[in-house]
């Protein structure tokens, strides 16, 4: 006999919520003509983002398949890019990503993502269908959300009374000045992630969805960079009360600067101790042909918890990472 404890029973309301979410949000983007694709869960680069970290695992058949190290998805953003460069159009996809190192109240290595595309447009058409998105899942449990659209900029300065693009260093930290920090090593945008964190998340009201967009150009992952006296990363970051559900950029196309990006991040890695990894080529190959678009990733778990009014993923989950 197995001296395995019974699993806990899974939440059936939370079972039944994402059933209807899921159903709601193919509907939704049938209506408008948005083609739900899948992407593969294995590939051969991995996520050079430093803050993020996948899962390996190798493949043991025939050499001639190609790489034997295989990476986890962190996110489909990169096939969804080479299926739009290679005309498919607007397109979405809800399916299982991958990340390591972190489980529990807030976290789970495996989660359900929402990423899609829209062709032709920029971040702030986007950021309104994406408000759209989670009215629709709000709905789903009778409620409705205020919205407030605010630029990076005017967050900081509203505030804290702060310009995130001019401040020193040593007025960034003052606000801080009551929590326990390691200074040492620390960026100007880890100081800006710390105010978010410490200062200014805490303060979105629980019934309101928030948009933050044009984030500093240091930021911009796989954004295009707005030229300017201060040049501005075309991203935004979208908030259901303190929870963090959303982040869309309006996409860069150009591979020269993607590379230099993606180099950029394994510099870090090393500086760091990380591993690199290897990049995307098959991305880079196909960002010349990507058409101008924008697109979003939202983290389906997130928006549960905000509809259950929970802070514990593993309430909305069949099985958390230590029951798997």
């Amino acid at each position: 006999m197995s001296n395995m404890p019974l699993p806990t029973l899974p939440s059936l309301p939370a079972l039944h919520l994402r059933a209807r979410l899921n159903a709601s949000l193919r509907s939704w983007f049938a209506e408008r003509g948005v083609l739900e694709v899948e992407t593969p869960i294995l590939s051969a680069a991995g996520n050079t983002e430093p803050n993020i970290e996948g899962f390996s695992t190798r493949f043991r058949g025939h050499v001639d398949a190609g790489a034997r190290e295989r990476w986890l998805r962190t996110s489909p953003e990169y096939a969804l890019k080479r299926l739009l460069a290679a005309g498919v159009g607007d397109c979405y996809e809800l399916g299982r990503v991958f990340r390591n190192g972190e489980a529990g109240q807030r976290h789970n290595p495996e989660f359900t993502m929402l990423e899609w595309y829209r062709v032709g447009w920029d971040h702030h058409r986007l950021i309104e269908e994406t408000v759209e998105v989670v009215q629709l899942a709000l709905s789903l449990v009778g409620r409705h959300a205020a919205v407030d659209v605010r630029s990076y900029g005017d967050w900081f300065r509203d505030e804290l009374g702060l310009d995130p693009f001019l401040a020193t260093l040593e007025q960034l930290a003052a606000p801080l000045a009551d929590v326990r920090i390691d200074a040492e090593g620390l960026t100007r945008d880890d100081w800006l992630d710390l105010l978010i964190t410490h200062r200014l998340q805490a303060k979105f009201p629980a019934d309101r969805i928030s948009v933050i967009f044009d984030f500093p150009a240091s930021q911009a992952a796989l954004a295009r960079i707005r030229p300017g006296e201060v040049p501005l990363a075309e991203r935004f970051e979208l908030y259901l009360g303190r929870n963090e559900l959303a982040n869309g950029y309006h996409e860069l196309g150009d591979a020269v600067e993607q590379r230099e990006r993606f180099e950029r991040d394994n510099a870090r890695r090393r500086a760091r101790g990380q591993d690199e990894l290897p990049i995307d080529e098959r991305l880079l190959a196909a960002l010349p042909n990507l058409p101008a678009c924008a697109g979003v990733a939202l983290g389906v778990e997130r928006l549960l918890m905000s509809l259950l009014r929970t802070e514990d993923i593993r309430e909305v989950l069949a099985f958390g990472f230590a029951q798997a």
